[in-house]
């Protein structure tokens, strides 16, 4: 009996060990180990250093109508937001006070005209009188009925007549212009009215401001209206000393409009060389292709700048970069291996940066993992570029499946 249940015991042990061996099997195979990473082939690109600055979107041609004193509106027939024509009535503003101001003002114009026009022909008739009385003089002088001191004498009134002369023209011009500028500023500020007191609007285009209010009284101080034209706009940014010496008129820039979701590339018109005095920025204005539409003036742009650029370059995605010490490295994989590589950076891009020693062109990058390794470590690739070795080990049989 003692024998029986020994050689049981015995069988059962056998079993035991039998069945322990094949669940470390199982383990062994339930998946290679090391660290999971994703990985990605190096390649050759373009890099270029970005800059981005906000700015502001206006007309190209935008045409503000004012008045040159204030006046009552009896009616307003558009609205801030409207598209209107040339030749289009705004509002109608009751002018006549205005109109008055500019009778006045080309009454007194042609008075300062009429003015120099008659006291400059009594000018040149006194000179004219002094150059005969010079001349006769003169011609006493030589016969020897007229003495040296008499010429000398005549001579000083036609220098002085000359002189009175050139000193009243000069005042007269004075007044001339000042009445001119006068008549021109009244004039200006009725280009846009016709003799009725309707508002026309001069060009095609977008009604962006509005102040006129019927039967209330518009400003002289601001005006009446304004309109953006319909045929171009443009984009006016502000940039530092260190980004204006890389910006020349004909470069391209990115533009994203995010008030209307627009995206587009923008061509520089000009740069000023000279800086603004309060901010120390230089003004670049860029031109928005004509085919870009639902933009509208005072609307903000982000304008991206690419400059630097570097070609046929290592370029790999900045986040995969590690620093220590002021010491850049990432990982690669060789053999299911994570290696350690330090390199050297150049320009950097959005979100790449160029690598300018330290990797070669085609190693299988870590882009994601990497700050869990060790030179050396044992890794498992699970996304990206995944290399042919690996994806046939994710493809194998389970476990088990024999």
């Amino acid at each position: 009996m003692k024998k029986k249940v020994t050689r049981v015991f015995a069988a059962l042990l056998v079993c035991a060990m039998v069945l322990t061996a094949c669940g470390q099997e199982e383990v062994e195979e339930t998946g290679p180990a090391g660290v999971a990473v994703e990985v990605q082939k190096i390649s050759v690109d373009t890099v270029a250093t970005e800059n981005t600055v906000s700015g502001a979107i206006s007309a190209d041609d935008e045409t503000m109508i004012m008045v040159a004193s204030a006046a009552k509106c009896i009616a307003v027939y558009a609205q801030a937001g409207d598209t209107v024509t040339a030749g289009q009535k705004i509002c109608t503003l009751d002018v006549d006070g205005t109109l008055a101001n500019r009778n006045a003002a080309q009454i007194g114009y042609d008075s300062a005209v009429r003015s120099r026009r008659e006291q400059v022909a009594v000018l040149d008739a006194q000179v004219a009188l002094q150059q005969k009385t010079l001349e006769a003089t003169k011609a006493l002088f030589a016969i020897g009925a007229a003495s040296q001191v008499e010429v000398d004498g005549a001579q000083l009134q036609l220098d002085s007549a000359k002189a009175q002369r050139n000193s009243t023209i000069g005042q007269l011009d004075a007044a001339v212009e000042q009445a001119k500028a006068g008549l021109e500023q009244v004039g200006m500020a009725l280009d846009h009215v016709d003799s009725e007191g309707n508002v026309i609007a001069p060009v095609d285009g977008v009604l962006v401001s509005m102040n006129a209010v019927e039967n209330s009284y518009v400003s002289n101080s601001m005006p009446v209206a304004v309109i953006d034209g319909a045929d171009a706009m443009k984009i006016t940014v502000s940039v530092s000393e260190a980004l204006v010496p890389k910006l020349n008129a004909g470069d391209v820039a990115d533009v994203y409009v995010s008030a209307a979701d627009k995206s587009f590339t923008a061509v520089i018109r000009s740069v000023e060389r000279a800086a603004n005095m309060q901010t120390r920025l230089y003004t670049v204005v860029l031109d928005v292709p004509a085919e870009v539409e639902g933009l509208i003036s005072g609307m903000f742009a982000n304008v991206t700048f690419r400059t630097d650029v570097s070609e046929h370059a290592l370029v790999i995605p900045s986040d995969a970069i590690l620093t220590s010490n002021d010491i850049q490295y990432v990982y690669v994989v060789e053999d299911n291996t994570a290696r350690y590589a330090e390199i050297t950076t150049g320009l950097t891009g959005s979100g790449v940066t160029e690598v300018l020693s330290g990797l070669e062109e085609g190693q299988l990058l870590v882009t994601v993992g990497q700050a869990y390794l060790m030179d050396g470590d044992a890794v498992r690739v699970v996304g990206g570029d995944i290399p042919v070795q690996a994806a046939s080990e994710t493809e194998a049989a389970p476990a088990g499946e024999a």
